[in-house]
C-alpha cells in the first residue's frame, strides 16, 4: 500500500514537472485554466464565441489557452491574420488535416499526396465552362427536385421541417451534380446516401474530438461502411458529364498509390467538403427571406429581370455581378451564421508582428486558431448593428445606407431581421 501511494506520488509529480508551464518573455498572456491538463476545454467546447470574448476582454486580441492538454494561441485581430495564413514554413495546416481525415474518415493518403496537385485539379474543373456546366446541371436537378417533393400549395411552419427540407433538396441536387450523374442505376439512390450522410453528419464534431461514446463509435463506424459502398463506384467511370473532375481525382489517387478502398473513404471526404455547409447555409438564407417579404420580393424580382434578359444561347447567372441582392443575402447570411475555425500547427519557433506593431513568439508544438466569426464578421467597429443582417437592395426610395470602414464604399440597404432570434432557431435544431 505505501509503495503504491509512494509510486502514484512520483507519477503526479513527474507528470507536473512534464506538463508544468509559464509564460515566458515576449510570449502571449498564457490563461490554464483552474482544471489541471483539462484547462479551458469545457467552457471552450460549450460555447467557444462567449469564450473567446471573454478572453479578449481578458488578454486582448491574442493569448494562449490549454485545452485538454495542448497550448492554443488564438489570434482575434482580423489585421494581423496574414502573418499565420502566409506562413506555410512555420506554420503548418496538413499535419492536424491528416489527424482529422484519420479521426473522421479513417482515410490515410499516400505519403508522397500533395495537396497542391489536387489544388490545380479542382481549379480546372471548377472554373470557366466547366463550372457553367455545373451549374446548369445543378439548376435542373434542383428543378427536378423541386417538382417531385414539394407539394403544390405545401407550407412549412415547422423549423426543424423546413430545415431538413432545405438540407435535402440542396443536399440531393448536390449529391446529383457531383457524384451520381443522372437519376437512374449507375448511382446510388440519393435519398438514401443523404439519410445515411445525415447519421453521420450528427457525429461528425464527436469523431473530430474523439469523444464518442462506445455506442456512438459503432453507429459511426457502421454509417462510414454504409457510405463507402454507396460511394464506391461513383468517379470510376469517365463520361461526359459533371463526374469528369471525381473521375479525374480518383485518377490522380491512383497515381499516387492510393488503392480503391482509400480512394472510397477519399470520395466521402469530398462529400463532405462540397456539401456538408450547403443544407445549413440554404435554411438561414431561405429563413432570413422569408422573414422579410421586401428582401424575398427584391430577390426574386432580380431573378425575373434575370430570366428576361436571357438568350438562349447564355445565361445571365454564369456571368459575375449579375445578382448582386442575392449575393449580398447569401453574404450576410453567411456573416452572421459561419463561425469556421483556422488552424495552424507550429512546426518551428516562430515570431509574428501584430498590425500594431507588437510582436509576440510562438513556441513549437503549439497550435494557431483565428476565429473570423468574433472579428471581422460580428466586430461592431466593422458592422455598426453586427447582429442585423443588412440586404443591398436598389429600390428608389427609403433606401439605407451603411458605410464600410475597410474603403468606405457604401451600400444601399435593406433590413432582414435581428440574427438573436435567427440563434434561438439554431439552438433548437
Amino acid at each position: 500500500m505505501i509503495w503504491t501511494v509512494f509510486l502514484l506520488v512520483h507519477v503526479v509529480l513527474l507528470y507536473f514537472l512534464l506538463t508544468h508551464r509559464s509564460r515566458s518573455q515576449g510570449e502571449p498572456p498564457l490563461d490554464k485554466g483552474a482544471i489541471p491538463w483539462l484547462g479551458h476545454a469545457l467552457e471552450f467546447g460549450k460555447d467557444a464565441e462567449k469564450f473567446l470574448r471573454r478572453m479578449k476582454k481578458k488578454h486582448g486580441d491574442i493569448f494562449t489557452v490549454r485545452v485538454a492538454g495542448r497550448y492554443v494561441t488564438v489570434l482575434l485581430d482580423p489585421h494581423s491574420y496574414d502573418c499565420v495564413i502566409n506562413d506555410s514554413d512555420s506554420l503548418d495546416f496538413e499535419r492536424y488535416a491528416e489527424v482529422l481525415m484519420e479521426r473522421i474518415f479513417k482515410l490515410r493518403l499516400p505519403r508522397h499526396h500533395q495537396a497542391a496537385r489536387t489544388k490545380v485539379l479542382m481549379k480546372q474543373h471548377f472554373l470557366g465552362t466547366n463550372l457553367a456546366a455545373l451549374n446548369r446541371a445543378m439548376s435542373g436537378h434542383l428543378e427536378a427536385l423541386l417538382k417531385a417533393e414539394m407539394p403544390p400549395n405545401q407550407k412549412y411552419r415547422n423549423q426543424t421541417r423546413l430545415f431538413d427540407f432545405s438540407y435535402s433538396i440542396v443536399f440531393k441536387a448536390g449529391y446529383l451534380t457531383l457524384f451520381g450523374g443522372e437519376q437512374n442505376n449507375n448511382c446510388a439512390d440519393p435519398s438514401c446516401v443523404y439519410d445515411e450522410y445525415r447519421k453521420f453528419d450528427s457525429l461528425l464534431t464527436k469523431l473530430a474530438r474523439g469523444t464518442l461514446k462506445p455506442e456512438e463509435r459503432r453507429t459511426a463506424q457502421s454509417v462510414r461502411h454504409r457510405l463507402w459502398e454507396l460511394l464506391g463506384p461513383a468517379g470510376q467511370t469517365e463520361d461526359s458529364g459533371s463526374k469528369r473532375w471525381l473521375h479525374g481525382y480518383r485518377r490522380l489517387l491512383q497515381r499516387e498509390g492510393a488503392d480503391k478502398e482509400m480512394q472510397r473513404r477519399a470520395v466521402l471526404m469530398q462529400l463532405w467538403a462540397t456539401q456538408g455547409n450547403v443544407g445549413p447555409a440554404a435554411f438561414w438564407l431561405l429563413g432570413f427571406l422569408l422573414t422579410n417579404p421586401e428582401a424575398l420580393t427584391a430577390v426574386r424580382r432580380e431573378f425575373k429581370q434575370i430570366a428576361h434578359m436571357e438568350t438562349s444561347g447564355a445565361s445571365m447567372l454564369n456571368a459575375p455581378g449579375n445578382t448582386p441582392v442575392f449575393d449580398s443575402a447569401l453574404e450576410e447570411t453567411l456573416r452572421l451564421t459561419a463561425a469556421p475555425f483556422i488552424t495552424r500547427e507550429v512546426l518551428q519557433e516562430k515570431t509574428i508582428q501584430m498590425a500594431n506593431g507588437q510582436e509576440y513568439r510562438l513556441r513549437k508544438g503549439d497550435r494557431v486558431c483565428l476565429f473570423p466569426f468574433t472579428s471581422p464578421q460580428m466586430d461592431p467597429d466593422i458592422h455598426p448593428e453586427p447582429q442585423v443582417c443588412l440586404l443591398a437592395v436598389e429600390y428608389g426610395f427609403g433606401i439605407m445606407r451603411r458605410k464600410r470602414s475597410d474603403a468606405g464604399d457604401k451600400r444601399q440597404s435593406l433590413w432582414i431581421r435581428d440574427a438573436t432570434t435567427a440563434g434561438g432557431l439554431a439552438g433548437a435544431l
